[in-house]
């Protein structure tokens, strides 16, 4: 997993809220057994019109926001079902960051698992945002993991915050099963002491 620090890229604004999981990847492109490829499908049922054209009107179609890494999201992202490629569709699409007021309990903690980080702002903040997005010459963002802030081309900043388990996950590049195999060493001491205090748990039950 690609550790996250510090990301400078553009924005793009979706004024839209209680978008599900089932909106950002539809259940018909779950078919697909790795993560790549999954960008086909993100948000397509907003992106297109009823005759399958784009639509122009929305903002991931429009060449301002081409290329942009960092997605300005209205409350409640992510609401709904379980799935986990809701965020490997975002990152297919070269999505690094979303930020928004609130989003699904799990679709949050899947994002810091697969390396996207969700930042959760003040309504205001999240305003002053969108406004920068869909406004500024320069619609890009700086996303400070370790300080904890996001920084306005301008001038400016807005602080966020983050558990610090799930800050180091995304920080050293790790899921939780690479970050519990980080203390390996330690488990094993554990058990050769476990061992030796409790001898009798190793005992072979199977002998009278």
């Amino acid at each position: 997993m690609e550790p996250f620090v510090t990301h400078t890229g553009r924005t793009a604004p979706l004024r839209l809220v209680n978008v599900d999981t089932d909106m950002i990847i539809p259940k018909q492109y779950l078919k697909l057994i790795t993560r790549t490829g999954l960008g086909e499908g993100l948000l397509i049922e907003r992106r297109l019109l009823d005759d399958g054209m784009p639509d122009p009107e929305f903002a991931l179609n429009q060449p301002r926001y081409e290329g942009a890494s960092i997605l300005i999201a209205g409350d409640n992202f992510g609401c709904g079902s379980s799935r986990e490629q809701a965020p490997w569709a975002l990152m297919d699409c070269g999505f690094r960051c979303v930020i928004s007021t609130s989003f699904g309990d799990i679709f949050f903690n899947n994002c810091f698992k697969n390396g996207l980080l969700p930042v959760r702002v003040q309504p205001d903040e999240l305003e002053q945002l969108f406004v920068h997005a869909e406004t500024a010459n320069d619609p890009s963002l700086t996303v400070d993991l370790e300080a904890e802030e996001i920084r306005l081309p301008g001038g400016g900043s807005i602080s966020f915050a983050t558990s610090p388990y799930q800050r180091r996950l995304l920080l050293d590049g790790l899921d939780e099963v690479a970050m519990t195999l980080k203390r390996d060493p330690e488990i094993a001491a554990f058990e050769t002491r476990h061992a030796a205090n409790r001898p009798w748990l190793l005992q072979d039950r199977t002998q009278p």
